[in-house]
């Protein structure tokens, strides 16, 4: 008998949707003529919401976002690359 099991990963889905945040964020501070590097750092070390734009709903994407779950991702695809 050949049963296969298929794997499901929560993780996969939230990583993903941490990443689809990010580029949101991301491009959202650019737009408005800030170093979204240094706003996005800024975010993280103080959890100040104001280091981020509203310019395209981005304040309230990045807030969805658990800022522990946030520096695990960015942690593992950094060391990925």
């Amino acid at each position: 008998m050949h049963d296969k099991t298929m794997i499901f990963s929560i993780s996969d889905n939230r990583d993903e949707s941490i990443r689809s945040i990010l580029t949101t964020v991301y491009n959202a501070l650019e737009e408005k003529g800030y170093n979204p590097i240094n706003q996005i750092v800024g975010y993280i070390l103080s959890e100040d919401p104001t280091y981020i734009t509203t310019h395209n709903n981005a304040r309230s994407l990045i807030r969805k976002i658990d800022r522990d779950d946030l520096l695990e991702v960015l942690l593992k695809n950094y060391l990925k690359s």
